[in-house]
């Protein structure tokens, strides 16, 4: 489920009248726009830190570390933030300072110019 719920939470929530069900061909189905409103409804704000920053980025992964890779300069490291892989290059010394290692909680905060939206071909 793309909101990483179970179908018997998707239930409840057509059930309690959260989602508005739908049908198609006889098929039950939930309207993108509702599970789309619904998603925005329910998702977590960012809390705050404590330091007083405020920040533009707004794309916030908190995961486990599950991988570092350093050399004398630069470092790779994977992190497992629920069910998406995320990999940040930097630099060895911000490996230290962070202290970052497997078995790690951390948070990748991304803020790109670029991004990329791919989603399947309806007419295929």
């Amino acid at each position: 489920m793309l909101l990483g719920v179970s179908d018997d939470t998707v239930r409840r929530w057509l059930a309690s009248g959260e989602l508005e069900p739908g049908s198609e061909d006889g098929v039950a189905t939930v309207d993108g726009v509702g599970l789309a409103s619904l998603a925005r409804k329910r998702a977590r704000t960012v809390e705050d830190d404590g330091t007083g920053v405020l920040r533009s980025a707004r794309n916030r992964f908190t995961g486990l570390v599950t991988d570092v890779v350093s050399d004398t300069v630069m470092a790779q490291v994977t992190m497992q933030c629920g069910p998406f892989e995320v990999t940040s290059l930097m630099s060895s010394e911000a490996v230290r300072e962070l202290a970052l290692e497997p078995g790690v909680v951390a948070t990748a905060v991304v803020k790109a110019t670029t991004v990329i939206v791919e989603r399947p071909d309806p007419n295929r």
